[in-house]
């Protein structure tokens, strides 16, 4: 099972030059693939600010009917500063990282930042 990060998501949405890859990996493991509550929540905030509204409700329709959300525990939440510290992550990419370990995920993203990850599987598009 995949965890898809934010800018996987975002790259589609915004029109920008990976939308394609994005796209075939969504399609090709739609069964598979799940997200955080924190991407659903990022993604609300970035079209949000482009007055983007129909975007987000068009996604929000197409994606929380076929995805499964998923949330942080909160006596997972502790986790995130030593996650943070350790890995040099920010706190989305923490979030989603213990997401990610504590349901066995997979994560799927383009951010570099998860380079520093060896404990749990990434993959990068």
């Amino acid at each position: 099972m995949y965890l898809l990060d934010t800018n996987i998501f975002l790259e589609i949405l915004l029109g920008h030059e990976k939308q394609d890859a994005c796209k075939k990996f969504i399609n090709k493991h739609s069964e598979k693939c799940q997200l955080s509550d924190f991407t659903l929540y990022s993604i609300g905030i970035a079209l949000f600010r482009k007055n983007l509204f129909e975007e987000y409700g068009d996604f929000y329709n197409d994606v929380i009917s076929i995805i499964t959300l998923h949330a942080l525990p909160l006596n997972k939440h502790s986790e995130l500063i030593k996650t943070a510290c350790k890995l040099k992550l920010d706190y989305d990419d923490a979030y989603q990282y213990e997401v990610a370990k504590h349901y066995n995920l997979i994560i799927v993203t383009m951010d570099k930042d998860f380079k520093a990850v060896k404990d749990i599987d990434v993959m990068f598009l």
